[in-house]
């Protein structure tokens, strides 16, 4: 039976349906019928970030660590115009949003209105769908296809613009069971004679590899890529996207490719005869010079979304669908066949230039205070905590990517496509909104940390204890690389300064726990104090200035030739005759 209720009551009562328990908002004279209706609500909690781009990062990192949707709200104008960057972001990184932005009133549309911005137009190459609401008997349909659009098929961000006059009208509320969208029709499973293909194919090669990403975390599809792997051997390299979705500490894993992944990476990659690609689309960060990537392997390919699929890399099979059908058949596929593995001189191989060309750092001993020492920390100290390791953007981020093992999807949080700066704070207060029994880290670098440094504010009084480890070497640490290899250390518009601000000091400001750390003996008491205590904690690292990301596809270039690390030659040179005369034979 339907009910007599306004526009913003409604909108309330259908995020109720859709089992939302959290959302980030900010007010603002057009949102105002809104927020009076959240008062009333007891499932809803409504986090009060210091800026809309936090509150779309924090929904964010919210779903990333849940699956679930945490709605953001906001007012019109300058207020609808600053989740720009976030809606980006989760378009770029396939994360499941839905924004409603407060809008002037209709009649008014189209005048340049106070606080007026047309947020449909705006946004449409950033988001999955978008809409306009114009008449209020429209919000419940509005929301239950805007749920449904951003969490199926390949997730995304979905915007919803609210005239205030809408909200304030009234309507009779019946809340839709099912949704009608003739034109959208995702595809789950794949295509059968493509599966059974892609069986045969894995059965028969010699050196096979697979490469997986973001895809399978939103498929939830580990346990189906972790079977699949073991049945037949296959080595598994994640994406920065994937991160977390196979096990890191397992033996098949080899580490991240790409431009800052480990060299023996980068070589298994170059030297792979079948390439299994599971939700990943070929990004440049990944392939470098595309045409040298994989050059010698044919290629599966699976995801969701046919538009990846061929669009960078050519394909010898595509299978269009979700992820965790797929592997699911394929296994099938290969137990029916009785398929046994092939690979055990490959993983020699790969073993072989794992144990040559590892990670590394130097000066270990020396007394300098290292930021990959610091990860490796953090690292060892959570291994046996329900930990969830959100990161900023630039060197911080590629030294966690290195240096912090991952067992668990879910647990790693970062931004990929974009590479948002001041991303990571806002993205773990929304996660340990989500998750506020777990432990959650932001690995940070002291220039991505102040883009959103006021968000503080929300996970004190919020009570989200959140932990920050900044590894503060001064600088605008990725810039300054690029311009040490590539500019001649010209450091233009690159230097910060260890000193400003003190973090320790902005951390007492907000209500936070402080630590500063300059001696590598100090590391693991500092670290022990923040992640024990009860609210949220900031330690800042003082660690060695001009340290590089090892090693480094330069751009443009192919990722088997990489700057740094331990040095390196041809890749055909790097197998002993032995292993060289089983795995080409």
């Amino acid at each position: 039976m339907s009910e007599r209720m306004t526009g913003a009551e409604a909108m309330v009562r259908c995020l109720e349906a859709e089992g939302v328990e959290v959302l980030f908002g900010y007010p603002g004279g057009v949102a105002l019928p809104i927020f009076d209706a959240l008062w009333d609500s007891e499932q809803i909690r409504t986090i009060l970030p210091r800026h809309e781009q936090g509150a779309v990062h924090m929904a964010d990192g919210y779903a990333r660590a849940t699956g679930k949707v945490a709605p953001v709200v906001v007012t019109s104008g300058p207020g609808a115009t600053n989740t720009i960057t976030g809606l980006a972001n989760a378009y770029m990184d396939s994360i499941p949003l839905v924004v409603f932005t407060a809008q002037v009133s209709s009649a008014v549309i189209g005048t340049d209105a106070f606080q007026e911005a047309d947020m449909t137009g705006i946004t449409l190459p950033i988001t999955k769908h978008n809409y306009l609401i114009k008449r209020s008997e429209d919000i419940p349909t509005v929301i239950k296809e805007a749920f449904h659009i951003a969490t199926t098929g390949r997730p995304g961000p979905v915007l919803i613009d609210l005239p205030v006059d809408v909200a304030k009208g009234e309507i009779d509320f019946e809340y839709p069971e099912s949704v009608n969208l003739p034109g959208y029709k995702p595809t789950y499973k794949g295509h059968a004679k493509q599966v059974k293909q892609a069986a045969q194919m894995i059965t028969k090669a010699r050196k096979p590899l697979l490469y997986v990403g973001g895809g399978v975390i939103a498929s939830n599809a580990s346990a189906e890529l972790k079977e699949l792997a073991e049945l037949m051997q296959l080595p598994v390299t994640t994406t920065m996207m994937g991160k977390g979705c196979f096990p890191e500490d397992h033996h098949l894993w080899i580490g991240m490719p790409g431009m800052h992944g480990a060299k023996y990476t980068n070589y298994t990659l170059t030297e792979a005869d079948l390439l299994i690609a599971v939700g990943v689309r070929f990004d440049d960060r990944v392939t470098g010079k595309l045409a040298s990537f994989a050059s010698k392997a044919k290629v599966i390919h699976i995801d969701i979304d046919p538009a990846e699929i061929g669009k960078n890399k050519a394909v010898d099979i595509p299978i269009v669908g979700d992820a965790k059908h797929i592997l699911t058949g394929i296994v099938a596929e290969l137990r029916k066949g009785g398929a046994e593995p092939r690979t055990d001189a490959w993983m020699r191989a790969v073993d072989d230039w794992r144990k040559r060309f590892p990670l590394h750092y130097g000066g270990a001993d020396d007394g300098q205070l290292y930021p990959q020492y610091v990860v490796q920390r953090v690292s060892e100290l959570t291994k046996d905590r329900d930990t969830v390791i959100c990161t900023e953007v630039g060197q911080n981020q590629m030294w966690a990517c290195q240096f912090y093992t991952l067992r668990r999807p879910r647990t790693w949080i970062s931004s990929g496509g974009l590479g948002t700066m001041g991303f990571g704070l806002p993205a773990a207060i929304g996660a340990q909104a989500g998750r506020p029994d777990a432990l959650v880290i932001d690995i940070a670098g002291d220039g991505s940390i102040q883009m959103n440094s006021q968000e503080m504010a929300t996970a004190a009084i919020d009570k989200l204890p959140v932990k920050v480890v900044l590894l503060n070497n001064g600088y605008l640490g990725m810039v300054r690389q690029w311009q040490e290899l590539f500019y001649g250390k010209r450091y233009s518009a690159s230097v910060l300064g260890q000193e400003n601000p003190d973090f320790v000091k902005l951390a007492d400001a907000y209500g936070w726990l402080g630590i500063r750390v300059t001696d590598p003996k100090d590391v693991d008491d500092a670290l022990k104090q923040a992640f024990d205590h009860d609210g949220p904690a900031f330690i800042d690292f003082r660690v060695v200035r001009e340290e590089c990301v090892f090693p480094m596809v330069a751009p443009g270039g192919s990722i088997d030739e990489m700057l740094g690390g331990v040095p390196g030659c041809a890749v055909s040179e790097m197998l002993d005759d032995e292993l060289l005369e089983e795995v080409w034979e």
